[in-house]
């Protein structure tokens, strides 16, 4: 019985699921805490125990200057061949982000969360920038760092799992061929895409909205044909739950499959993209800095 041989391998069914909300799920923790620690650096500025402008203020605003410059140690063990073998490149990364949140915090600590001058203000609005766009590069770095061929491999097993493969003789889904095609048509559509920025745009955020559509559509789909599998086997209400249940979570883990393969081209231009973009606002920080720090010590 097709259904049969899915139900049998519901764990393998439901993994790459799994991964993507543990994907999301950290995702969302980092960006939590991000919020936490700034309102946590606001509410501290509150409390009026220095200004920007005396010594405790003055010295926070040195540490996290300091903090900030160490920042260029990360492109300078990533592109200089003397600093190749100064350890490995992940932790590196790792470094390179907690400086990434521990200078701005306190550069904004520093200024209590308030501008005082016109280059104070170009200095600070520059960090911001350049903060909000490393935590933008995190999450597209994040949605390349497995790799095209990590996706495709995922996609490839679950197409051969399901029975939905070239070389397969019949898909799992067959006694649903609604749910069969519309799963086909939405492989199709999204792996044989071609385009610019615009498409990827797309692929990167209007494309797990059409996953939830073409997985909706799929459940409508599946409804009839279940029932009809139901009566001819004489299942139960709770052994037709369990199927649905089951057969659900093959179609969820085979649109995600499709969606990580289509997404991963779109995240690789977005995330050259921003790297564009994001060279430039770091010198315009370099340079703001520079000016504010000349500033404060010439007057």
């Amino acid at each position: 019985m097709p259904l049969a041989a899915t139900m049998s391998k519901d764990s393998f069914a439901a993994q790459p699921s799994r991964e993507r909300k543990s994907f999301w799920s950290s995702d969302a923790a980092v960006y939590l805490l991000l919020a936490v620690l700034v309102l946590a650096a606001w509410r501290f500025s509150r409390l009026g125990l220095f200004k920007a402008g005396d010594d405790v203020g003055y010295w926070v605003g040195v540490a996290g200057a300091v903090i900030m410059l160490l920042l260029l140690t990360y492109p300078l063990r990533k592109h200089f061949r003397f600093a190749q073998n100064w350890g490995r490149m992940k932790w590196w990364f790792w470094l390179h982000m907690a400086l990434g949140i521990g200078g701005p915090l306190l550069i904004l600590l520093h200024s209590t969360f308030q501008i005082h001058s016109l280059n104070a203000a170009v200095a600070l609005y520059s960090m911001i920038i350049v903060a909000l766009s490393g935590v933008v590069g995190r999450f597209i770095y994040r949605h390349v760092h497995k790799g095209l061929r990590g996706e495709e491999i995922g996609l490839r097993d679950l197409q051969r799992f399901a029975g939905m493969h070239k070389d397969s003789a019949r898909s799992n889904l067959s006694y649903a061929p609604a749910v069969e095609a519309r799963l086909k048509t939405f492989d199709e559509d999204q792996l044989s895409l071609q385009g610019g920025l615009g498409t990827a745009f797309l692929q990167a955020f209007w494309l797990p909205i059409q996953r939830r559509l073409a997985y909706r559509d799929c459940l409508a789909a599946l409804q009839q044909p279940l029932k009809m599998l139901a009566l001819e086997n004489n299942w139960s209400d709770e052994d037709t739950r369990r199927h649905h249940g089951q057969a659900a979570k093959l179609i969820r883990s085979y649109l995600g499959a499709v969606v990580g393969v289509a997404q991963f081209t779109a995240y690789e231009r977005l995330f050259a993209l921003w790297h564009v973009a994001h060279i430039p606002f770091v010198y315009l920080l370099a340079i703001s800095s520079l000016v504010h720090v000349v500033a404060v010590h010439a007057y």
